[in-house]
């Protein structure tokens, strides 16, 4: 690959340096960000967010944090290196540093990354910076190397079991708990919100559990992401852990954030000091720590930046409304290449984007099979993950050829081999690369895993990656969340987006408004494009839902498709089984279709209230002067309501319908910002369009 950004060639240094020595100042690279160490400072900044540390050769300290945005400078307090790890010492060893830049490719969004590697004693570490034009965040990834000197001690005291006052610095003092990431400022003044996540869908229907605080003595706090507001200064920063949920992360020490007064630590590595090889980085969790002026809106804003560079987010590659058969409960038992024919068929008079063939499509029967099987040692059969010749005789070709007559992408399910810590990921990556080398397929729902030790995750992660560059970055991994030790909503984000939640007709659990308020509750904090949410064949199954006000038939099939737009879209039946009443719907998705990437590439949070059944919800696409806004009247009596909204006090703003019950009109926000929309009767919905004026 040509490294060249915005016309200026890669540079790249590579220095070891002394912890006294003097070093001149890096040239600006990758448009504004840029990388300095100076004497014995190292800075990294770019046009919003600039942090500095002292170099300490390696074991760096910070002594710098500043908000150019809102022109707000924040002198640390840090005495500690900001990776402290039990029994290593303080000063590094050896040090090199080396920028970086990458250009925007399939695989990244532009960035500079500057790699700072050292020695603790016997053990190696590599922090990987990255830093992103206009984005207020720097995110690290860690890796280590060689032999720590000691245990790590999994959890953390509990404060009630240190008896008196002088103890209760206890915790904070860093013990035998490795710290990835810590800031130390001044101040007593400060409001929490630490947010933990849960997937586990099958089990769990509420996914996010904020939990508000003020700053005292040490308290742990549970969750990927700490929000921490400085009332005194009415700014603020943000940790994100970049790791699964607290309730299946490796090693777990109790909590996720460690918070005294104005001192802040991220715990939890992800791995043991038994899980350094000597002779091979290991990979840590990883972390990004972003500034923001108070206030919900502005912190919601600050972590959607860095989100949506993760991933670059491709209209021909990431975009999807997606047909998969399973959620009609057929299981495998009609597939073969008569039923996908007629499925690709109607699924086009819909509008459908994506056709997955789930559980059923391969030779090898797994244990979900309605006619029996296993995941143990599927590499018993090498011909597990080929076409069932059955089912297929003529392979998945007809299939995808008809697809592509249509315009419809053909995507496929697999399992990965989970025997022996997937000692089998080679073969299973082989597996996946055969199915694009000979049809193409590129799109694959990525279901049963479950690690819950390093060298599988590890393995997952090598898999993942052996097929993302064996397509050239060209695949999309639809994560499943519904079971087992998984990645959750921070972690693996680059390979793909999220399988959310199994939900059924059959079982009597699949109710709109829960889909809607789980998706209106992750977007707070998660980029809801990422996501896939189902809706549902409303039509099945009315008996299990007698006399009940939120059955699925009471809602338009318009209205249920419209829960998904913030999303990817799900339709989870089989198309077959739809009556003819429903297929007009194809009109709503043809209109969405349209705007579905422009939608998406804004900046994507929930307005309203909490969906209820009752309330009044929606959505808000950000761009710039002009967005989108979604509003769901849920079942209630109220003809309008006072949204808020991301908009300035004072705006005046422009909405023209693009689906839905909505009609044109013009407003200006209230000194709040709220805006009023009316929808003409309960269990209705519209899109707008708005422009700024």
């Amino acid at each position: 690959m040509k490294k060249q950004l915005w016309g200026i060639s890669l540079f790249s240094l590579f220095l070891t340096v002394p912890a006294f020595a003097v070093v001149q100042p890096y040239k600006q690279v990758a448009g504004d960000c840029k990388v300095e160490l100076k004497q014995d400072t190292l800075t990294l900044e770019n046009s919003l967010i600039k942090r500095c540390w002292l170099w300490n050769n390696g074991n760096l300290i910070t002594c710098k944090l500043k908000d150019k945005k809102n022109g707000l400078e924040w002198q640390t307090r840090n005495s500690q290196p900001d990776l402290a790890l039990p029994g290593e010492k303080k000063e590094g060893d050896g040090a090199t540093i080396r920028a970086e830049e990458i250009p925007a490719s399939l695989q990244f969004t532009r960035h500079l990354r500057v790699f700072v590697e050292y020695a603790i004693g016997d053990l190696q570490v590599r922090k990987v910076f990255k830093v992103y034009p206009d984005c207020p965040a720097i995110a690290c990834e860690l890796y280590l190397k060689g032999k720590a000197s000691q245990k790590w001690v999994k959890t953390l005291d509990n404060p009630a079991d240190l008896q008196n006052i002088e103890k209760l610095t206890q915790n904070s003092q860093g013990g035998n708990v490795p710290v990835m990431e810590q800031l130390v400022l001044e101040g007593k003044h400060w409001q929490l919100e630490a947010v933990e996540f849960f997937d586990v869908t099958d089990r769990f229907n509420t996914l996010v559990r904020p939990v508000r605080a003020l700053s005292y003595r040490d308290c742990l706090y549970r969750g990927n992401l700490l929000f921490a507001e400085n009332t005194e200064k009415e700014a603020g920063f943000f940790m994100l852990k970049e790791a699964p949920t607290s309730n299946v992360q490796l090693y777990y020490p109790g909590g996720d954030f460690m918070v005294s007064e104005g001192t802040f630590r991220m715990v939890g590595l992800g791995i043991d000091s038994a899980d350094v090889k000597v002779d091979e980085w290991t990979k840590a969790y990883s972390y990004v720590t972003g500034t923001y002026r108070s206030g919900e809106k502005q912190k919601r804003m600050a972590l959607r930046n860095y989100q949506m560079r993760i991933r670059p987010f491709l209209q021909d590659r990431d975009e999807m409304v997606m047909l998969n058969t399973w959620g009609d409960r057929g299981q495998d038992t009609r597939v073969n290449e008569a039923f996908c024919l007629k499925e690709l068929e109607l699924a086009s008079r819909l509008g459908i984007t994506h056709f997955q063939i789930d559980d059923g499509w391969q030779a090898g029967r797994s244990a979900n099979s309605a006619y029996g099987g296993s995941f143990k040692n599927i590499w018993d059969n090498p011909d597990y993950w080929t076409p069932d010749p059955g089912r297929f005789p003529n392979g998945l070709a007809p299939i995808v050829e008809r697809g592509k007559e249509l315009g419809i992408e053909v995507c496929l399910w697999f399992n990965p081999s989970i025997q022996h810590d997937y000692a089998d990921w080679q073969k299973d990556a082989d597996a996946l690369i055969a199915l694009y080398e000979k049809y193409g397929i590129r799109t694959f729902k990525i279901d049963g895993t479950f690690f819950d030790n390093k060298l599988s995750e590890s393995r997952l992660r090598s898999l993942y990656d052996r097929v993302m560059e064996a397509t050239g970055w060209k695949a999309v991994l639809n994560l499943d969340a519904t079971a087992g030790r998984r990645g959750g909503y921070f972690f693996f984000n680059e390979y793909g987006n999220i399988f959310l939640e199994n939900r059924y007709t059959d079982w009597g659990n699949y109710y709109p408004y829960w889909s809607l308020r789980n998706l209106w509750m992750l977007s707070r904090y998660v980029a809801p494009q990422s996501l896939q949410i189902e809706f549902l064949n409303k039509w099945r199954n009315g008996d299990k839902y007698k006399g009940d006000r939120f059955a699925p038939a009471t809602y338009s099939f318009d209205y249920l498709f419209a829960i998904t737009m913030a999303a990817q879209p799900l339709a989870w039946f089989e198309a077959s089984n739809l009556p003819d009443e429903a297929f007009p719907t194809g009109e709503v998705i043809k209109k969405y279709k349209a705007i579905q990437h422009d939608f998406h590439t804004g900046s994507v949070f929930p307005v309203g209230n909490e969906p209820s059944g009752k309330s009044w919800c929606g959505f808000q696409s950000i761009k710039e002067k002009k967005g989108y806004f979604l509003v769901f009247r849920e079942y209630n009596d109220a003809e309008s309501f006072d949204m808020d909204t991301f908009f300035e006090p004072g705006d005046e703003v422009e909405f023209k319908p693009v689906i839905g019950a909505g009609k044109a009109f013009r407003s200006i926000t209230s000194g709040n910002g709220r805006i009023r929309f009316s929808l003409p009767q309960p269990n209705s919905y519209a899109l707008y369009s708005y422009r700024v004026l």
